[in-house]
């Protein structure tokens, strides 16, 4: 059973899911937590965090064996993941109109 780094930071979710959420994970700030868990453990965090969280945000980044050593998930993120190769990087969108 192998055991992977994750950080997760949720903003404007309920206060009852950081409480939930630190029955595995440490919170090191406000709505920050990290800590070492399964990859399953690490799914269903992510499943009840998504349920749990309705229209907050929320970003999981955890480590894998991959060219970045790490992944990461967003949950109504302003941002977007793009894939440049097998680099996954996050854009944000422009607010500049054409006219």
């Amino acid at each position: 059973m192998a055991f992977e780094m994750i950080v997760l930071v949720l903003s404007d979710c309920p206060p009852s899911l950081r409480g939930d959420i630190t029955r595995w994970l440490f919170e090191i700030s406000t709505n920050v937590f990290v800590g070492r868990v399964t990859a399953r453990v690490r799914d269903k965090l992510w499943d009840r965090v998504v349920r749990s969280c309705k229209d907050g945000q929320a970003t999981l980044v955890y480590s894998t064996n991959n060219e970045q050593r790490f992944d990461y998930r967003t949950h109504n993120s302003k941002r977007e993941v793009l894939d440049l190769d097998g680099i996954k990087v996050m854009m944000m969108p422009s607010t500049k109109r054409d006219c």
